[in-house]
């Protein structure tokens, strides 16, 4: 989802990578940067608007630049089954999604991705842009030990639409007609095929939605649509704050391959309770977990950003820990971040801040700070 570059090169202009849906947001003026090499919109005229529009209404975000991948074959299962550290036996139903993380033999995260079931001997997975070409590499060459013959296939050949909040289904169902029967009932987390139609119930915003799948041929006639039915399109800016307040992780930021996902907030993804064994399980049993993921809400005027140092006091004692993810929360109208702190630090706890040389106070919270447009805190 995630992480953008700047280039220092010295005049030579960087070719970036297209969606399907470039010139489209041209059209629309967007506002484009560069996103980890790909041209990507940050806003169309004001982040904030887009920001509110999604949690009262329905924004839309091209995700294309995201890889859809996908792995046929009959040792499909038992190959994931030992590639991520969700455990894919979880998924028995069609349709049936799973978040998880990939990770290294020494436990750090390679990519977080999501995996549908489809069939037995199909199965997709979504990950993140910046990571592509290293998660493909990676599961080729495990499937080359694991279950060679195994097709691990790259879909470029696909776009990506995320609708979301609280109007984005009945919207969806405005423009893709009789795909209201199909997906009504669509639980969170699932997915279902509707003509050329892949969608998914889930998001990247902590508000209802769908993520749509489908021929990038025809991504720019539906996205245009989608527009007419009064969705809003809404750029990276706005992405990354609906992220940030539900509470969601960031590559790049939150967690890598330096570090592991029991440290990440991510324990909740990874199955050690079976006798199942994964790429990175050994190192992830041995680890001393000494640090956590929380959340911050800062209670001095300014705005926290990630890197920042974190300074916590418990039992007269002086520890620190960085900012992961920060910035201004639209909905909250203050500023909030996610921080990896020390494990004793608990919710309620006064932390400092140090931003530009000053200590300013944060109070430590539980996250997710906004679902379903509500406050949390």
């Amino acid at each position: 989802m995630r992480y953008g570059f700047t280039f220092f090169n010295f005049g030579i202009t960087p070719v970036l990578k297209t969606t399907p849906l470039n010139q489209t947001h041209r059209d629309m003026n967007a506002k484009m940067v560069d996103f980890g090499g790909w041209d990507m919109p940050l806003h169309y005229g004001s982040q904030l608007d887009e920001h509110h529009k999604v949690r009262s209404d329905a924004g839309m975000f091209d995700v294309s630049h995201m890889l859809a991948v996908d792995i046929k074959g009959e040792t499909a299962r038992a190959f994931l089954r030992q590639l991520f550290a969700n455990n894919v036996d979880k998924l028995t139903q069609p349709g049936k999604a799973l978040y998880s993380c990939m990770l290294n033999p020494q436990g750090g995260v390679i990519d977080d991705l999501i995996v549908y079931f489809l069939t037995e001997s199909w199965f997709r997975v979504v990950v993140n842009a910046g990571t592509a070409d290293k998660d493909m590499a990676w599961m080729q060459a495990r499937r080359d030990e694991l279950a060679p013959g195994l097709e691990i296939t790259p879909r470029r050949d696909l776009a990506m639409i995320a609708v979301q909040g609280p109007n984005a289904r009945t919207k969806v169902w405005q423009v893709i007609a009789g795909s209201q029967a199909v997906t009504e009932s669509l639980k969170l987390f699932h997915a279902a095929t509707f003509n050329e139609y892949f969608i998914a119930r889930t998001g990247y915003t902590g508000e209802d939605g769908f993520e749509i799948i489908l021929p990038a041929t025809g991504a720019a006639d539906f996205w245009n649509a989608l527009h007419a039915a009064g969705v809003a399109p809404a750029g990276l800016g706005a992405r990354d704050t609906l992220r940030l307040e539900a509470g969601m992780n960031l590559y790049g930021q939150d967690m890598d391959e330096t570090t592991n996902p029991l440290e990440s907030g991510l324990a909740w993804t990874v199955d050690l309770k079976s006798e199942r064994d994964f790429i990175g399980k050994q190192a992830l049993l041995q680890i001393p977990v000494k640090q956590q993921l929380i959340g911050l809400l800062l209670l001095d005027r300014g705005v926290l950003r990630s890197h920042q140092k974190v300074i916590a006091r418990h039992d007269d004692k002086e520890t620190a820990g960085e900012i992961t993810s920060g910035g201004f929360s639209p909905t909250l109208n203050q500023s909030i971040a996610l921080a990896r702190l020390p494990s004793q630090v608990s919710a309620g706890d006064e932390v400092q801040v140090v931003v530009r040389d000053k200590m300013l106070r944060a109070k430590v919270v539980k996250y997710p700070f906004v679902r379903n447009g509500k406050s949390l805190i």
